[in-house]
């Protein structure tokens, strides 16, 4: 008797975690489709931006098939000091033109997502790829990545969860930079202070009055004026050239780019490049501007 016993706890013991582990996530494979790539189902299980067919401007074909899965949920922030949620991957990079299957896992008690910016909003509604289920739970959605080097944000959405750590980047080709408070890839912007009010209410202050104390400096540089007018037709006149160059240069590329594209979608292209160049531009007259002042400061006695 006591031998059955025995045997009938220990099956016992080992038959629960086996029935615990099968039935801890929920399956979101049932999703209703809403048109424009948008699946939902009744237990709040969601995927936007899915596209599993159409290329993107620019991909000739499918470069390759990936299958990733990412988690998500507290344990995986236990290794960044001061962060409450986190990815269990930081960083993804995949060829341009891939086909990619994310089978997202939420292993917390509270809902998550895995939510793509900077798509071209031509093929993605909102230029966002979205994930998003309550857990502990799982869903999976399928997209085709454009073509270049980019780097693009992945975070959670929900109310300060990327503040508080779930955030990654996922890189298509060599990307185009990192983005800054990536968990243990990029350091944070905001650095988290635990040393008081009063530390922060001085550095502040201090801050402050070099600002002050470095504005009269500055002030004695004198700027010859330009006459609004004159200024505003150089500029335009300057673009226009500058516009009809690169209009003409780019025309074979962009011939080739727009085959097979409606008319909205070529529109919609071209602004996403737009977008993209005057981008480009307004970072280097920032970092043109930072230069020159940085050289100036230098040269100014007392520097």
């Amino acid at each position: 008797m006591v031998k059955l016993l025995s045997v009938a706890i220990i099956s016992f013991l080992f038959s629960v975690p086996a029935a615990m582990a099968a039935e801890e996530y929920e399956e979101h494979n049932s999703l209703m489709s809403h048109g424009d790539g948008h699946l939902m189902d009744m237990g709040g299980g969601m995927v936007m931006g899915q596209n599993a067919d159409t290329l993107p401007g620019g991909c000739e074909e499918i470069s390759e098939t990936k299958e990733i899965t990412v988690r998500a949920g507290h344990k995986y922030a236990e290794k960044f000091p001061g962060r409450m949620f986190a990815f269990d991957t930081q960083e993804f990079n995949f060829k341009p033109c891939t086909k990619l299957t994310v089978h997202f896992i939420n292993d917390d008690n509270i809902r998550h997502q895995w939510m793509m910016h900077g798509l071209p909003k031509y093929l993605y509604p909102k230029g966002m790829f979205h994930l998003e289920v309550t857990g502990p739970a799982k869903i999976s959605g399928t997209l085709i990545l454009p073509p270049g080097d980019k780097t693009y944000l992945v975070h959670c959405d929900i109310a300060q969860h990327m503040e508080k750590g779930m955030k990654a980047q996922l890189k298509v080709g060599k990307g185009d930079g990192d983005l800054p408070s990536i968990p243990g890839v990029t350091d944070y912007a905001i650095q988290d202070d635990y040393s008081g009010i009063q530390s922060i209410t001085a550095a502040a202050v201090a801050g402050n009055a070099g600002a002050q104390t470095a504005a009269p400096v500055a002030a004695t540089k004198s700027v010859p004026a330009v006459a609004p007018e004159q200024k505003d037709e150089s500029m335009i006149s300057g673009m226009t050239v500058i516009g009809l160059a690169i209009g003409l240069l780019l025309a074979p590329f962009l011939a080739r780019k727009f085959k097979g594209m409606s008319a909205s979608e070529i529109v919609a292209y071209i602004f996403d490049l737009l977008r993209s160049a005057i981008e480009l531009i307004v970072k280097f007259l920032s970092d043109l501007v930072k230069l020159v002042i940085s050289s100036k400061n230098k040269t100014l006695p007392g520097s």
